[in-house]
C-alpha cells in the first residue's frame, strides 16, 4: 500500500518526518519497506508553455519548438515526441538539469539545430510505465490546464510528496485505504482523523424508474447502486491524477478515476457501467452458468464455470463480481448515464475466480482480504458527490439495495490482569483505556474489567488475543519486559529417521557428491517417472503452474531437472544427492497420500577431471553402485543385499539397471538413464540410484561385534572361470560361498574379460578367495579340499571351465 505523506495530513496533523514516521510505523506491526520522493535527484525540471512547434527540416520526425520557460526569451528545444503542439503546458528539463537515473541534460545541437533542454514525458523523470495515462505512454506529458511558465513540476506533480510503501499482511488488510491508514497511524501518534461525511444532490430521476436490480444465491452479502446522469468524461483534473499515480494507479478518465480514488480511500472497491450499454436496463447478481463466455476490459475472452459470481444485465455477464469489469458495458468517452456498484462480495469465490483467470486486481485484493463493510454506502455516495464535481453529472434519486446486511460493532470483554498476565507487565487501567480510545474502540471499564466494542473497520479483532496484540503494539513492543520461560529442561534427541536422515546426507556428502533441494511440485509426466513401486498420482486442486501440478512420486525427475539447469549453464559434471518426501496412493478412492522417505543420487560426465598426475574417470555404473554400498555396508542389515538385472523402468537403459533388494523387499533401483532422456538435454551418460529409506528403517540389524585380530595366517586362492556371458556374478558369488566351507572368510573379484579371445557368448571371471581358521594353522589339504569341491560345483551348477 502506497500511503501519501500530504494526503495523510488531510485526515490528522502529522509533523514527524517521514523517515522517522516510517520507522515508528515499522515498530507498530506494519514493516514499512521503503519512504521515497521522486523529485530526489532531479532539479532545473519546470513547466514550460509551447509557442510554435515547426518540423525540423533536415528529419522526418523531429520537431523545433519554441517553449516559454520563464526567462526573458523563448528556448527552442528539439522535440521527437509525435504529441506535441503548439499551445501546450509541457515539462521541461532546463540545460544543466537533471532527470531520472542521474541523467543530465545539456545544451547540445540535433541534426544541426540547437536544442536548449528537453521536453519529458512521465517516464523520463521517474514515473513507472504503468501509471503513465495511456495518452500519453508513447510520448510527451501534457498538462490539462494552464500554468505559469517556469514554475517547477515537482509539487504540480506531486513529486515532492514523499510516499511509505506499507507491507500490508493479510490480517490488516483494514490499513488498504487512506482511512484505515489514518486510524492506524493515528493511533500510534495520539491524533484522531477527521473524515469530511460525504453529500449527495439528487437532482436526477429516481433510481426505481431507471433500473431494476436482483442478488440471487446469496452470491452477494451486501449490493447497492446509484446512477449519476448526463455526465462528462474527459481527463480528471490534475490532483486527482497525482492521488491515483502516488497510489501506483494509472489514471483513464474522470469516472474510472473517481471509482478508483474513492477505493484508495475507503479501501472499498467499486465499478462503474455504461447504463446504456446495460440491454434490458437490469442488474442480476448471480453464480454463472458453466459455458458462459465474458470478455474482460483486458480485452481477453474467458469461458466462465459455475463457481464464478457474475453481474449480468438481465442475462448476459457483463463483469466478474470483485474482480474485473466486462468490456460490453465499459465507460467510454461517449457514456452519458454511469452506474456505480459498491458491494461486499464473500472473499473464497473472489479469490479463485481472479486465480483462475489470472486477474488479479486491487479490487479483488481487498475483496479477498476483506472491507469495512461499515462504509459500502458511503463510498458510494462519496464516488456520486465526485461525479456531480468532477463530471457535472445529476445524480439519480434513491439507492437501489437488493442485498443488505446488519453491520453491528463486536463486543469483547477482557480483564486488566488478563493482559498484564500475557504481556507480562503492570499496565495500569488508565494505559490500557487510553490505547483502546486511540484507536477509536468504544470501551466501558469496572473493577478492571473492559468491555470493548470494536467497530467494524477493525475486522481482524474478535477475540481476547487480538485485543492484546492491540494493546502490546501501541504500548510497543520494545518497551515490554524480558523474561525467561519457566520450563523443565529435557535432553532432546534424534528420532531414528533423523538420525538416518542424517548419515545419509553425511556419507553422500563424504563421497563426494552435493546436496540438492527440488520442487516437491512437478508436471504430469513427470509425476510418473522413475516409479518403483506402483501408486496413483496426487494432483492439486489449485495449482500455481502446470510445471507444479502433481506431488512427485519419484525424487529423480527433481534431480534431472537440476541436471538440465546446470547443462544450461554450462557445468557439465554433475554429482548430486537429494534427501526428501514422495508421496504416494494405493487407488484413486485414498484421500491423502502415504509420504515416504527417500534417497536419490545422481552422477552426470567425468567424475574426476584431467590432472598432471590423474587421468579423466568418467562416470560409470560401477562407480555409483560402490557409492551405494560404501553407503549400506555401515547401516548393518541383517538381509543380504542382493542386484537384479531390470528392465522396468521405460526411463532407464535397458541393460544397464538393477533393481537392488533387501532380502525380498524391492529397496530401490540403480542404473544409467536412458540415452533419449539424456540427449534431450544435452547431458552425457547419466547414471542414477533410489533407495527407500522407510525399508532401511524398519529393517532387521545385526550387531556390530569387536573381533580379536587373527592369530593364524590366512590362505588365498585365486580361481578365473570361463562361464556362458548370462551368468552373472551374483550367482558366482554365492555358488561360492555355499560351498566354500567353514574357513572361507572372503571372495573378491578382481578381474573381468570379454573379448576376442574368449569363444562367443563366454567371458572370463577372476576371483580371490581367501580362508582364514581363527583357531589353528590352516593345513594344505583342508584348503585343497575346500577349493576343489568349490570347482566342481561351479562346474556342475554354472557350466564353468577352470582356467
Amino acid at each position: 500500500m502506497l500511503v501519501s505523506y500530504k494526503w495523510l495530513n488531510e485526515y490528522l496533523p502529522v509533523t514527524e518526518d517521514p523517515i522517522k514516521l516510517a520507522d515508528q510505523i515499522s515498530r507498530t506491526g506494519i514493516e514499512t519497506e521503503e519512504v521515497f520522493l521522486r523529485e530526489q535527484g532531479m532539479k532545473k525540471v519546470v513547466v514550460g508553455h509551447v509557442l510554435k512547434s515547426e518540423p525540423h527540416p533536415n528529419s522526418d520526425h523531429l520537431h523545433i519548438c519554441q517553449v516559454d520557460v520563464g526567462e526573458s526569451e523563448p528556448y527552442q528545444i528539439v522535440c521527437g515526441a509525435p504529441n506535441v503542439a503548439a499551445g501546450q503546458y509541457v515539462i521541461v528539463a532546463l540545460p544543466n538539469s537533471w532527470i531520472a537515473d542521474h541523467t543530465k541534460i545539456k545544451k547540445s545541437k540535433m541534426r544541426g539545430e540547437v536544442s536548449m533542454g528537453m521536453i519529458c514525458a512521465l517516464q523520463e523523470i521517474g514515473f513507472p510505465e504503468a501509471v503513465v495515462p495511456k495518452a500519453y505512454a508513447n510520448g510527451i506529458y501534457v498538462f490539462n490546464e494552464p500554468h505559469t511558465p517556469g514554475e517547477s513540476v515537482f509539487p504540480l506533480l506531486g513529486m515532492d510528496d514523499p510516499i511509505l510503501n506499507l507491507d500490508i499482511t493479510p490480517n490488516r488488510a483494514d490499513t488498504l485505504g487512506m482511512h484505515g491508514a489514518a486510524w492506524e497511524i493515528g493511533a500510534m501518534l495520539n491524533e484522531k482523523p477527521q473524515f469530511t461525511k460525504p453529500t449527495v444532490t439528487e437532482t436526477g430521476a429516481p433510481i426505481d424508474d431507471l433500473l431494476t436490480a436482483k442478488v440471487a444465491d446469496d452470491a452477494s452479502l451486501s449490493y447497492h447502486l446509484r446512477i449519476v446522469q448526463n455526465v462528462h468524461i474527459h481527463e480528471s483534473p490534475l490532483w486527482l491524477q497525482v492521488r491515483l499515480w502516488n497510489a501506483g494507479v494509472r489514471p483513464i478518465n474522470n469516472i474510472v478515476d473517481i471509482t478508483n480514488y474513492v477505493m484508495l480511500e475507503y479501501g472499498q472497491p467499486l465499478h462503474a457501467f455504461d447504463y446504456d450499454k446495460l440491454k434490458n436496463k437490469e442488474i442480476l447478481v448471480r453464480h454463472a452458468q458453466p459455458g458462459e463466455t465474458l470478455t474482460t476490459l483486458d480485452g481477453n475472452d474467458h469461458e466462465l464455470v459455475a463457481q464464478d459470481i457474475v453481474i449480468t444485465d438481465g442475462q448476459d455477464p457483463i463483469a466478474l463480481a470483485g474482480v474485473m469489469g466486462g468490456l460490453s458495458t465499459e465507460v467510454t468517452e461517449k457514456t452519458k448515464t454511469v452506474v456505480f456498484e459498491a458491494a461486499v462480495f464473500p472473499p473464497t469465490p473472489i479469490r479463485k475466480t481472479a486465480q483462475r483467470y489470472n486477474l488479479r486486481s486491487q479490487a479483488s485484493t481487498r475483496f479477498e482480504k476483506g472491507i469495512n463493510k461499515a462504509d459500502v454506502l458511503t463510498a458510494l455516495d462519496h464516488a456520486a458527490q465526485l461525479a456531480e464535481q468532477l463530471a457535472e453529472a445529476n445524480t439519480a434519486k434513491g439507492v437501489l439495495s437488493p442485498a443488505n446486511m446488519d453491520v453491528l460493532p463486536v463486543v469483547v470483554d477482557i480483564s486488566i490482569d488478563r493482559i498484564n498476565h500475557v504481556l507480562g507487565t503492570t499496565l495500569s487501567t488508565d494505559t490500557v483505556r487510553d490505547i483502546f480510545g486511540r484507536l477509536g474502540f468504544g470501551v466501558e471499564e469496572a473493577d478492571g474489567l473492559f468491555t470493548v466494542s470494536i467497530p467494524p473497520r477493525r475486522w481482524d479483532i474478535s477475540i481476547e488475543a487480538d485485543l492484546i496484540e492491540e494493546v502490546a503494539r501501541l504500548y510497543g513492543y520494545d518497551n515490554l519486559p524480558s523474561t525467561l520461560p519457566e520450563a523443565t529442561t529435557t535432553v532432546a534427541r534424534f528420532t531414528p529417521i533423523q538420525k538416518l536422515i542424517r548419515y545419509s546426507k553425511r556419507s553422500l556428502l563424504a563421497a563426494g557428491l552435493n546436496e540438492a533441494i527440488s520442487y516437491a511440485l512437478v508436471n504430469e509426466d513427470e509425476a510418473t517417472e522413475f516409479m518403483q513401486e506402483k501408486s496413483v498420482p496426487t494432483h492439486l486442486d489449485w495449482p500455481m503452474t502446470k510445471d507444479h501440478a502433481v506431488l512427485r512420486q519419484s525424487l529423480l525427475p527433481g534431480l534431472i531437472d537440476d541436471l538440465a539447469y546446470n547443462i544450461a549453464h554450462s557445468v557439465k559434471d554433475v554429482a548430486l544427492f537429494e534427501q526428501g518426501r514422495v508421496f504416494l496412493k494405493d487407488d484413486e478412492k485414498t484421500v491423502r497420500p502415504r509420504e515416504v522417505e527417500y534417497l536419490a543420487g545422481l552422477i552426470s560426465g567425468q567424475w574426476q577431471g584431467r590432472a598432471w598426475e590423474t587421468t579423466e574417470q568418467p562416470a560409470d555404473f560401477y562407480l555409483v553402485k560402490g557409492i551405494v554400498e560404501n553407503y549400506l555396508a555401515p547401516l548393518h542389515l541383517a538381509d543380504p543385499i542382493r542386484y537384479t538385472a531390470t528392465d522396468q523402468y521405460s526411463e532407464m537403459h535397458p541393460g544397464r539397471t538393477a533393481n537392488i533388494y533387501l532380502g525380498d523387499q524391492l529397496l530401490g533401483f540403480i542404473g544409467e538413464v536412458h540415452p533419449a532422456r539424456t540427449a534431450a538435454i544435452n547431458a552425457a551418460d547419466t547414471f542414477v540410484f533410489q533407495l527407500n529409506l522407510d525399508i532401511i528403517l524398519a529393517a532387521k540389524k545385526v550387531a556390530l561385534m569387536a573381533q580379536d585380530a587373527p592369530k593364524y595366517p590366512s590362505v588365498t586362492r585365486d580361481i578365473a572361470l570361463l562361464l556362458p556371458e548370462e551368468v552373472t556374478n551374483a550367482q558366482v558369488l554365492a555358488t561360492i560361498r555355499a560351498h566354500g566351507g567353514e574357513f572361507l572368510q572372503n571372495v573378491q573379484l578382481f578381474d573381468v574379460y570379454k573379448g576376442e579371445k574368449l569363444p562367443a557368448g563366454t567371458q572370463s571371471l577372476a576371483y580371490t578367495l581367501t580362508f582364514l581358521n581363527p583357531a589353528d594353522t590352516l593345513k594344505e589339504s583342508q584348503v585343497n579340499a575346500d577349493f576343489s569341491r568349490i570347482s566342481e560345483q561351479l562346474e556342475k551348477q554354472l557350466h564353468a571351465q577352470i582356467r
